[in-house]
């Protein structure tokens, strides 16, 4: 791949309830480590359930039947262990707390800390203490972080990003929104394979998007 011009952007709408969003992370990661700095990441927020929406059963034949369908299978091909949480917490908390770790410069620790926690060791990613326990585990100042879930100050960054996500017309997780520097974007729904990402970042460059006009 080129290593001229400006980076390629993904945009990458995500909840941390989500299990696809979880199996695309390390695809992204090597995606990351292979391009460096020709490509930037920036993961969004987007709530599946905002309140009052109900959350969903942990018992439910939905999930059980979506697992065995879909979830186990990918995990198994993508080298990931992944367990049916106990429970299904609301996400805000949690996604309110990974842009504190953005802030704080300790973003891929608590992002992959919040992941793991939910999906292979059931934890309640709605619970404060759950969070700051992560929190602590990616280095962050755990008080820091309580007192600014309690005050909300990143609720308008979490809703910002799911008004943004209403504007594309995104209606579920995890979305990769690919852009090149001269603007061409492709979009990618659903946990998607490497190769896949790695297309689609090819078709958004200058020199592919030059090749192809008439």
């Amino acid at each position: 791949m080129s290593t001229s011009g400006a980076p390629v952007r993904i945009d990458v709408w995500s909840d941390y309830v989500c299990p696809f969003c979880y199996l695309e992370l390390p695809v992204l990661e090597r995606l990351q480590s292979e391009l460096g700095p020709e490509l930037e990441v920036h993961w969004r927020a987007y709530e599946l359930r905002p309140a009052p929406v109900p959350t969903l059963d942990p018992a439910g034949e939905y999930l059980r039947t979506t697992w065995a369908r879909a979830v186990y299978p990918m995990a198994e091909q993508r080298g990931m262990t992944l367990r049916l949480p106990p429970v299904q917490p609301r996400s805000r908390l949690a996604l309110e707390a990974a842009e504190f770790a953005k802030d704080a410069g300790a973003f891929p620790a608590f992002h992959q800390g919040v992941f793991r926690a939910f999906f292979e060791e059931g934890r309640d990613i709605g619970d404060l203490a759950v969070l700051g326990d992560i929190a602590e585990a990616s280095g962050l100042d755990r008080e820091a972080l309580t007192r600014a879930l309690k005050s909300g100050s990143y609720t308008g960054r979490v809703v910002f990003d799911q008004e943004a996500a209403q504007r594309l017309g995104i209606r579920g997780v995890p979305t990769l929104r690919i852009v090149g520097a001269g603007g061409h974007v492709v979009q990618l729904s659903g946990a998607q394979p490497g190769e896949m990402v790695h297309r689609a970042i090819a078709r958004v460059r200058p020199e592919a998007s030059q090749a192809a006009a008439p």
